[in-house]
């Protein structure tokens, strides 16, 4: 369950020069009490400030597209209490050897094909060898030959593994900490919180960008929402990509029957993330398959700007094409790529 909100007169209110930092360079200090007290400004205060902070590095018009494929499915070592690909878990999902490059790529072609700018490749392993990074890095090639960036979620990876990847021209490596070090316990047991700092300082060492974020609807408070936060805004330099997942409620995982999460939470944590980490690229990613197009607008309105298309991520559901080409037209959008953020002023 997640805290009762306030109502909006209660909300401590940081005044707007110092939350949204606009003009200023980002910020590496921020407080959990700080990011706590962002989250819960006046709601239309908040979305304001994070839209003028949008507006100043990135285009409000235009929202990345990007397909991300599950290339080694299933049989996970680790206990991820969301993860329907956890060995621990009954969900009747079978695992699924790492895919070869061949069909890896005539993947990556269809994704290029309706619209996707960025290719992602997911494999469920706590820790890939050596010889399994060989052969994801010949699948990093030959999608980079397309002319796609590409990003790949393996699992933890040591320094060695990183120059592999990185001398294959990865672009994006996804590694994500999910939830605040105070709430990691009750969510994952089998990785600790250095464990995946570490992953991120390793990566830091090769030219690859850092694509990682969190979910929220896990129970958190938002306190702990906050405390995520704080924790990607201390990164230095912050996070090129930061996705903000909405908890896919997955039978036979123990997060499977948890309440629904409030929608205007969701929204008030991507301002906020917006604000704090004001040259990522925000990404709207996991949920969106249970969210309304209203909820969708909103987020993007917050300073989302990157989602992913297709009908599937990893295993759970998506919009698909269709829904998002539409979706699109509502809100006069076109997708694209973000890049790295720049003065757009």
């Amino acid at each position: 369950m997640t805290d009762t909100l306030p109502s909006a007169t209660s909300h401590p209110t940081t005044p707007p020069e110092t939350a949204a930092g606009t003009g200023a360079d980002p910020r590496f200090d921020w407080s959990v009490e700080e990011a706590e007290a962002l989250i819960a400004q006046p709601f239309h205060d908040l979305l304001a400030d994070a839209q003028q902070v949008h507006r100043r590095r990135f285009d409000p018009h235009v929202v990345e597209a990007a397909i991300l494929l599950s290339i080694k499915t299933g049989a996970c070592p680790e206990d991820c209490a969301y993860c329907p690909q956890s060995a621990t878990w009954n969900t009747d999902l079978g695992p699924e050897p790492l895919m070869d490059t061949d069909s890896i790529v005539e993947s990556a072609r269809a994704a290029k094909a309706n619209g996707a700018t960025r290719f992602c490749m997911g494999a469920a392993w706590r820790s890939p060898t050596d010889r399994q990074v060989d052969r994801v890095a010949d699948a990093v090639r030959a999608v980079g030959d397309l002319g796609l960036e590409t990003c790949v979620t393996l699992g933890m990876v040591t320094t060695d593994q990183a120059d592999t990847l990185a001398d294959a021209g990865l672009d994006f490596y996804n590694h994500n900490l999910d939830t605040s070090p105070e709430f990691y316990g009750e969510v994952i047991t089998t990785r600790t919180y250095q464990d995946r700092l570490d992953t991120l300082a390793n990566l830091r060492t090769t030219p690859i960008k850092l694509c990682t974020g969190g979910i929220v609807g896990m129970g958190e408070s938002r306190r702990d929402r906050a405390g995520l936060l704080a924790q990607l805004a201390s990164l230095d330099p912050h996070p090129e990509s930061v996705p903000i997942n909405l908890l896919v409620k997955v039978p036979g995982t123990p997060l499977g029957d948890l309440d629904d999460f409030d929608g205007l939470e969701l929204v008030r944590t991507i301002a906020a993330a917006r604000i704090m980490m004001p040259t990522s690229v925000v990404r709207l990613s996991a949920g969106r398959n249970e969210m309304t197009d209203e909820l969708q607008a909103l987020c993007l309105h917050a300073g989302a700007s990157s989602v992913f298309l297709g009908d599937k991520l990893l295993t759970t559901g998506n919009p698909g094409e269709d829904r998002d080409r539409e979706l699109f037209e509502k809100l006069d959008t076109d997708a694209g790529c973000q890049g790295t953020s720049v003065d757009v002023k």
